[in-house]
């Protein structure tokens, strides 16, 4: 959930992302919570075997509340199935992770193995952003007030990366949406990347995502690439005009 002043805003797939954003740029005072135990709790009721995808547990509560409810359920139903999977990300890389597990488990995939491949992909998948605003970030403790004011008073695009361990790095600053957005795909041809699946999401800004798919393509032609916008808590924190690309 999404608070801003007095108003909540519930991540769900009705959320008008328009009106949560021009919210946040009116609002001085603004905060997120993770889902609770109970909640958690509710939704492994509903199946025998669960796997459930959480952002990094170094961002957010979310992974060791879900690991409450687990073992609450347990306790209660030891013949249920549930793994908890930690991407160490947010953004397009959870809708990377969440396509391929529902491919596995309608090959009827044992959980066991499909919770393996999740967490490889965990490990193995890149995720950079840039952002015009700092704003929640610095806020919430998720970044250095440095990088907030940079973006923020300064006119310069951050470009920032998800590391191994779930935390966000500051990579590079620049001036530019053009300058930036080259900038990644240099920072793509470093880490290794081949051509394979890019996934983009975009907070209201689906002109910028348009203009990094071009770029990818002019240097990777094959490379398939996917283009959504961001929901309620991305648009939270890449704000207006955010860019966050998984790979």
């Amino acid at each position: 959930m999404i608070r801003v002043d007095d108003t909540d805003f519930v991540d769900t797939p009705d959320l008008d992302v328009e009106k949560l954003v021009a919210a946040m740029e009116k609002s001085t005072v603004s905060r997120t919570s993770c889902p609770s135990p109970q909640e958690w709790y509710q939704i492994f009721l509903r199946a025998e075997k669960t796997v459930a995808l959480t952002i990094s547990s170094n961002l957010s509560g979310s992974f060791n509340s879900a690991m409450t409810a687990r073992e609450m359920v347990l306790e209660a139903h030891p013949e249920k199935q549930i793994e908890i999977i930690d991407s160490l990300s947010t953004g397009p890389k959870l809708g990377m992770m969440a396509h391929r597990a529902a491919a596995l488990i309608l090959e009827k995939f044992p959980m066991e193995k499909v919770a393996e491949v999740l967490r490889q992909m965990a490990g193995s998948i890149h995720t950079l952003f840039t952002l015009c605003s700092f704003r929640n970030l610095v806020n919430n403790g998720r970044v250095s007030r440095l990088a907030g004011f940079l973006a923020g008073k300064l006119n310069i695009r951050v470009i920032g990366a998800g590391s191994p361990d779930g935390i966000i790095e500051i990579r590079e600053k620049l001036r530019g949406d053009s300058r930036t957005l080259q900038a990644m795909v240099e920072i793509m041809a470093k880490e290794g990347f081949r051509g394979t699946l890019v996934s983009v999401s975009h907070c209201l800004n689906e002109k910028l995502a348009a203009t990094f798919r071009d770029l990818v393509l002019a240097r990777w032609p094959d490379a398939p690439i996917q283009i959504y916008p961001t929901r309620g808590l991305d648009s939270y924190y890449a704000e207006r005009s955010g860019l966050i690309v998984s790979y």
